[in-house]
């Protein structure tokens, strides 16, 4: 078992993978501290905002496996696929929940107001504007190769 926790903490992927999604998310909390200036430990975890922590991973992932085993390889083309995957639906159906969310709020502050009913808001932000993602990117991009 001693051996499982030395690949793995000696695993340059992982960790390079691990660092890029934490500068992406860093920046969404500096970004937060900057907009209302206070701070939210909700903006951990949260999903959404500028820049998307899913892309900045998934881009690092597909560059690490170019750099470890050729970018004609096919675990380069399997990373990037899944990047691809990523980020689309983070722009897309993610996004849509989001929209979908709001417009549910509304109606429920619609029906509140009026005393017919009383329920939890959804959360509205869960996905991503394309500028989002291509900055999530950016930064695994970046991090990617300046780290590896």
């Amino acid at each position: 078992m001693g051996n499982f926790w030395q690949e793995v903490g000696s695993n340059k992927v992982l960790w390079i993978v691990v660092l890029s999604g934490v500068i992406a998310q860093g920046l969404k909390i500096i970004r937060g501290v900057a907009r209302k200036e206070k701070f939210s430990f909700s903006w951990l975890i949260d999903t959404g905002g500028m820049p998307s922590s899913h892309s900045a991973v998934v881009i690092s992932f597909a560059v690490c496996m170019g750099k470890e085993l050729g970018y004609a390889s096919p675990f380069f083309a399997l990373g990037i696929l899944f990047a691809m995957i990523t980020m689309f639906d983070a722009q897309t159906w993610r996004r849509s929940i989001g929209m979908q969310a709001k417009i549910l709020n509304k109606m429920m502050d619609d029906l509140h107001e009026k005393k017919r009913i009383e329920e939890n808001r959804l959360k509205e932000l869960v996905g991503h504007t394309p500028v989002e993602v291509l900055m999530g990117a950016l930064v695994g991009l970046i991090a990617t190769f300046i780290f590896y």
